[in-house]
């Protein structure tokens, strides 16, 4: 008899956890509350825009090498574009001041490599590396220049936190392996045709070839318990038994992991918003596939075809402001970015609110993130919420997929 593993979920941690159950000899079931898989990461039409879009704009380094492995289990490294080396252009909203940082064991060295005002030993914070557990990012970096033209965007981006509120573990962590790796870890990736072409599609079609099976509009509304393992998934509509060998993940969102298992987290989250202006141009600044704004709302600006899509990570205060007064805001940066003339009519747009994004990554986040393996035999956590050693990214959510098959197989 085969052993089945289901997986609650179809987000990138699923999916993850499913390619790697199937490589450990499971049968795959899949089950997912909505009627798409992909979770945060996914595409769809948007009907105001006439055009496919992402949900949210996600920037990866060639170091997440967890993430490029997925890739070529579905087949789908070659959907990723990027420059040939680590390059990250920014320009100053305020000043117009325009620069690129070069990552790589030459940075602090090079003024041609740094952005301008900062130092060489601006770009060696090593204290980051060994910060305890009680620590934030902003502990260990001096304000001034620096932290506003490249740490903060840098950093905030990838731990959608406040660096004043943030763990400087977890940055530390994030900076072993992506900077101390040198430039090959740090080239900057995006998906050339969006995040359902690249992540999501590609998965399912695997997993259909492997016939795995894949249910939505299955919501998981308990579990029930008998010794030490879990003997049956309830739903909406029944409940499925399970057989001796069987087991189960659960890759869903930390509030309804917590609620379903009784786990004490900190579910304080923080939001990213995403802008996204149909509007024609021949390409950003010097052919660059992405732009870093600093001095203004927004934070990043990207251009796929005739869209141009802005991202704003840990943005409290502008996720509680109307939609047409962010999209004001956001076209304004985009119109002084590109050198468009003032005045310009804010063109069709679609503003994105992910209320939830993320769970802050602070300290207390940090201790209490529960590890895949759980006190039931046939049971583990995936998403990454849970304590993949990284901040709650695309690469942690692909690492805890293999986590949590490592822990149940």
């Amino acid at each position: 008899m085969s052993r089945r593993l289901h997986v609650i979920g179809t987000g990138l941690a699923g999916l993850s956890a499913a390619l790697r159950g199937l490589e450990a000899g499971f049968t795959v079931t899949l089950y997912e509350a909505a009627g798409q898989a992909g979770g945060r990461c996914r595409s769809y039409v948007d009907a105001s825009l006439g055009m496919e879009i992402d949900n949210g704009n996600h920037l990866l380094l060639s170091g997440n090498r967890e993430t490029l492995a997925y890739l070529d289990r579905i087949g789908a490294r070659d959907t990723l574009t990027g420059p040939e080396r680590a390059r990250f252009p920014f320009r100053d909203l305020a000043t117009g001041e325009q620069w690129v940082l070069k990552p790589g064991y030459l940075l602090p060295w090079s003024p041609s490599r740094r952005a301008p005002g900062t130092s060489a030993a601006d770009y060696l914070p090593w204290r980051l590396l060994t910060a305890g557990p009680d620590k934030v990012v902003a502990d260990f970096l001096p304000a001034g220049s620096t932290l506003e033209r490249v740490w903060r965007p840098l950093l905030v981006s990838a731990l959608n936190t406040p660096l004043e509120q943030a763990s400087a573990r977890l940055a530390g962590r994030l900076l072993r392996e992506t900077l101390l790796r040198g430039g090959s870890a740090c080239r900057p990736l995006v998906a050339r045709d969006g995040l359902g072409a690249s992540f999501i599609d590609p998965a399912l079609a695997v997993l259909e070839r492997a016939a795995a099976s894949v249910r939505y509009h299955h919501r998981l509304t308990g579990l029930d318990y008998e010794r030490e393992g879990i003997a049956s998934l309830s739903f909406g509509d029944g409940r499925v038994v399970l057989q001796p060998e069987d087991a189960v993940i659960l890759a869903l969102p930390p509030e309804q992991a917590a609620a379903l298992l009784g786990l004490d987290l900190p579910l304080e989250h923080q939001p990213i918003v995403n802008g996204h202006f149909r509007f024609e141009v021949d390409g950003l600044p010097a052919g660059e596939a992405f732009l870093g704004l600093v001095g203004g709302t927004a934070e990043w600006l990207f251009r796929r075809n005739d869209i141009l899509s802005t991202t704003t990570s840990a943005a409290s205060m502008l996720a509680d402001q109307p939609a047409g007064e962010i999209a004001d805001l956001l076209w304004h940066d985009i119109v002084r970015a590109l050198d468009l003339p003032a005045g310009i009519p804010l063109p069709p747009h679609r503003i994105v609110k992910e209320k939830r994004a993320t769970l802050a990554q602070t300290p207390a986040m940090a201790r209490t993130r529960p590890g895949a393996a759980t006190i039931w035999r046939n049971l583990a956590l995936a998403g990454d919420w849970t304590d993949t050693g990284l901040p709650c990214t695309i690469e942690g959510a692909v690492r805890s997929g293999r986590l949590a098959v490592e822990a149940i197989d």
